[in-house]
């Protein structure tokens, strides 16, 4: 691209798809707090004047056809080459001036992550199907992949060029939140969380997440990061399900065969055999996909790990 940008100390990125009345504010926000930063604005295919809005606003706009999040955030992370990325919704629920610590925090403590944790309006404005949603998500990928992350799905993210440049982004929707956290947990990344006001949308802007259709594909991802990255874990519970139902039923043939010494229900015989046969077929899966994760595993931290690191000369916010 002919305008592509290359050297960028802090990039602000604001995926946006109908903000026409809440994206000028966010812009000038955070123009504000990082004035040296350049304010990109991706829009998503928009119906109303968001695009116009952004650029009188002061914000390099661009256009991502591809209808969802996952999609503008992995041409985001294609185009833009920054030191410090700073990652915020175009619907003006954050405090801009939350970034100035979160960057600090980031380029400070060396870390490729610092998620903002949405606090105090959150009770109050976030619909209560939302909070459950995010809460159970987040415990799911807590659970399988280990606790850091309380608010997973939070919007606003700051990550270093480190983890931009090595994150494959492989989802298409509002599932890419729980990409970038899983990515941060597998390869053992530096992370933190810092509490972020969160307050009510702007009127006339309505929300983009379906909280049961996107709940839904993300508990999918989930389940499919399972698979891949903890395939042990995946393919075992199947073992163990499959073993425990063929040896229960098996308990009465054995019973009868000591008894009578003969083997006289032929399809349960083959029936619990059929099934203790599945169950070490999903344990010699596991252990295979198990050494073809590691490998891809060592691959994603080597390809981390050639990406070098640097720091901005200043990441300190504007003092308003």
């Amino acid at each position: 691209m002919d305008d592509a940008s290359h050297g960028d100390e802090i990039a602000i990125l604001i995926p946006a798809f109908n903000e026409a009345t809440s994206i000028r504010r966010v812009v000038l926000d955070f123009r504000a707090v990082f004035p040296a930063a350049t304010v990109y604005v991706y829009d998503n295919g928009s119906t109303d004047d968001t695009a116009a809005e952004a650029a009188s606003a002061g914000a390099v706009v661009r256009h991502e056809r591809r209808p969802g999040k996952g999609h503008v955030i992995r041409r985001m992370f294609a185009d833009i080459d920054s030191e410090v990325y700073v990652i915020v919704d175009g619907d003006d629920t954050y405090e801009a001036a939350a970034a100035g610590p979160m960057v600090e925090r980031l380029v400070g403590a060396r870390l490729d992550l610092v998620n903002g944790r949405r606090e105090s309006a959150l009770d109050a404005n976030h619909r209560s199907g939302h909070r459950f949603g995010n809460w159970m998500l987040s415990s799911c990928v807590a659970l399988f992949f280990g606790p850091s992350i309380v608010d997973m799905l939070s919007g606003f993210k700051v990550l270093s060029r480190r983890f931009v440049k090595s994150f494959p982004a492989l989802t298409s929707g509002f599932e890419i939140e729980t990409e970038i956290t899983v990515h941060a947990l597998e390869l053992h990344l530096p992370v933190d969380e810092l509490p972020v006001a969160y307050r009510k949308r702007a009127p006339g802007s309505a929300s983009k997440l379906d909280t049961v259709r996107d709940g839904l594909r993300i508990l999918r991802l989930i389940l499919g990061l399972v698979r891949t990255e903890r395939p042990m874990l995946f393919f075992g519970f199947f073992f163990a399900v499959l073993a425990t139902v063929s040896t229960s039923l098996s308990v009465e043939l054995f019973v009868d065969y000591r008894r009578t010494g003969l083997v006289r229900r032929y399809p349960t015989a083959v029936l619990c055999t059929g099934i203790m046969l599945l169950a070490f077929l999903s344990a010699v899966c596991g252990t295979v996909v198990e050494s073809v994760t590691l490998g891809r595993r060592e691959h994603k931290r080597m390809v981390y790990l050639s990406v070098e690191p640097r720091s901005p000369r200043s990441a300190k916010p504007e003092v308003l």
